[in-house]
């Protein structure tokens, strides 16, 4: 199936959820995260923050568990069309930009590209670990620049059924999945 079909497919799948079901599924997927990874003081994740209009999933919930484990948190803002890290802490203030999308009022870039996890955002996965997000390519970039150790994890409502038909050179495949029933891995045992 085409990106543009299954972007608007999974859209709809997602907005059709309520704010209940969102966050009951949000919590599963925490805790698969949590029990999957276990994420340690210190270490370096880079997470999105959602965008509440579009149902995105509650990343709050790992976001107070990193800050409170004293993992270091990092959230992307787009400064002049590209995609930069900004460490959070708690007493962080944040403002919505024109995509409605809160982000952190310090334009600051960390300058980290050493992370331990990308957590992103993205409408569906196929069982390659091939991502349609919204089209803008801001995550592929960003993958483009991270450490190669770094896990390149997808968050997501939905389980992988249909594959990507318009996988272009530049995607960049997810290295993991993580739904409310199971984590998927896509590194073929190089793990």
């Amino acid at each position: 199936m085409l990106k543009a079909e299954l972007r608007k497919q999974y859209m709809q799948k997602r907005k059709a959820l309520s704010r209940d079901e969102a966050f009951l599924l949000s919590e599963k997927i925490f805790q698969n995260f949590i029990t999957y990874f276990k994420p340690q003081s210190g270490e370096k994740v880079h997470i999105f923050v959602p965008i509440e209009k579009f149902n995105e999933m509650d990343t709050q919930i790992f976001i107070d568990y990193f800050l409170a484990q004293n993992i270091h948190v990092y959230v992307p803002k787009i400064v002049e069309d590209k995609l930069i890290a900004i460490e959070i802490f708690n007493d962080i203030v944040f403002e919505t930009n024109n995509w409605g999308i809160l982000e952190p009022i310090s334009n600051e870039d960390s300058g980290e590209n050493d992370f331990h996890y990308v957590i992103t955002p993205l409408l569906y996965c196929d069982p390659k670990g091939n991502r349609v997000g919204y089209g803008k390519g801001f995550y592929d970039r960003l993958f483009q620049s991270v450490s190669p150790e770094t896990k390149k994890i997808g968050v997501n409502y939905f389980d992988p059924d249909e594959y990507i038909d318009d996988v272009w050179e530049n995607d960049i495949p997810l290295d993991y999945l993580v739904t409310a029933t199971e984590v998927l891995s896509f590194l073929s045992g190089l793990e």
